[in-house]
């Protein structure tokens, strides 16, 4: 994207989709995806400057709603149920599948694609798990652009992080990977630019 310079501190939640039918499709969508606990709506508050926008779920795993934030009514920021909590009940987790999966089948189905962009989180400290593996494999059977954004990139020292860096990079080396922290805010402005960069 080119010639407009995008307001991130100009976002607000426009709705929580619960069903495909509620999925909105009259702007780009720039997607968050990862595990419960990884730290989405932490990430998603720093790159829009607001504190509370994003809330965290004091129950982890169990608000499945897909919700889409506008961005200066350019895009929408577009943040997916956390997956792999252990202690989700079955019925919840075929709710997340049918919702996410039903998500990503509307999107297939569009002349243009919705989705320009997923920012795939994966706990630098943890690695990449089985879930965050399946679901980039996903991603690339289905040809979606993403990005990898390692989290708590400062609850390592810098042996570990240069370690557990190059092992994400072995796994996915063509793909952008951008060490994020919440403390130290890095991170941040290198997601915004590759947010902005792959809007079409």
């Amino acid at each position: 994207m080119s010639g407009k310079k995008i307001s991130f501190n100009n976002t607000r939640l426009i709705i929580s989709a619960g069903f495909v039918g509620q999925i909105l499709k009259d702007k780009p969508h720039i997607v968050f995806s990862g595990r419960s606990n990884v730290g989405k709506s932490t990430l998603i508050n720093k790159i829009v400057n607001q504190h509370k926008l994003a809330r965290t779920s004091s129950s982890p795993g169990k608000t499945i709603t897909i919700n889409f934030y506008e961005t200066d009514r350019v895009f929408y920021l577009v943040d997916l149920p956390g997956y792999g909590y252990a202690r989700r009940a079955d019925t919840d987790r075929k709710k997340w599948s049918d919702l996410v999966e039903g998500y990503f089948k509307e999107n297939a189905k569009q002349q243009s694609p919705l989705i320009n962009l997923v920012v795939q989180l994966v706990d630098l400290k943890v690695g990449a798990t089985n879930d965050d593996l399946q679901m980039i494999d996903y991603m690339n059977n289905l040809e979606i652009p993403y990005i990898i954004v390692a989290t708590k990139a400062d609850k390592l020292n810098k042996t570990q992080r240069e370690e557990n860096l190059n092992k994400l990079k072995s796994q996915n080396p063509d793909c952008v990977i951008i060490p994020f922290s919440s403390l130290s805010g890095e991170g941040v402005n290198e997601t915004r630019s590759a947010i902005v960069n792959n809007i079409k």
